[in-house]
């Protein structure tokens, strides 16, 4: 296996969403995605500012553990990011992380399709034996539609980081693996087909 290069850029394509290799291009409707709702401002999570997408951009992008996406709605306009993060190419696992949609997709099928898009691709096309989740002790919301997709807690990471605002975070750390992928891939597809 060439570990270079793990997972390379693909550009998965759903219903409500498409996932497409994050680039500079995406900037600008970024922005704009990051000023619905002010996310920015939310102190225990990392969404960047508007003015800060072009560099967050390039950040994701330099990275050699990161495969980063940007998320775009059925018209072709980006709403958001994600990144396999973490990657671990020898053990084959990866970690679905530092995700963020515009305040006005959020809680809609788009989530539950990417997710269900980026597991599919990480089981079943790069043969992945675990995929990891990790989010802020605090970030209630997220710990919540991460539980949802199936994900199990694996523990918490206590005095993990430091935030921006200074403030401790300690990271709960889930996971799905592999044998656990078939019931977690019917019980995604129930929830889009509950959405049609």
């Amino acid at each position: 296996m060439d570990t270079g290069n793990w997972p390379a850029p693909v550009t998965l394509k759903g219903t409500h969403a498409s996932l497409v290799p994050l680039a500079p291009l995406h900037s600008d409707q970024l922005a704009e995605a990051s000023a619905d709702g002010d996310l920015h401002t939310l102190w225990y999570t990392s969404v960047p500012s508007p003015t800060a997408v072009p560099a967050e951009i390039e950040r994701r992008l330099s990275q050699p553990n990161m495969t980063a996406f940007a998320i775009l709605d059925p018209s072709g306009r980006a709403i958001g990011m994600t990144t396999y993060m973490n990657t671990d190419a020898a053990n084959r696992r990866v970690e679905i992380g530092s995700t963020w949609y515009r305040k006005s997709a959020q809680r809609s099928p788009i989530n539950t399709e990417c997710k269900l898009m980026l597991l599919r691709h990480a089981f079943e096309e790069l043969s992945c034996i675990a995929v990891e989740f990790r989010t802020h002790f605090l970030n209630h919301q997220s710990r919540r539609a991460i539980e949802r997709l199936g994900a199990k807690l694996d523990g918490v990471l206590r005095n993990h980081t430091i935030m921006a605002n200074g403030t401790l975070r300690d990271t709960a750390v889930y996971s799905i693996c592999k044998h656990e992928w078939p019931a977690v891939h019917a019980n995604l597809r129930h929830k889009l087909d509950q959405n049609r």
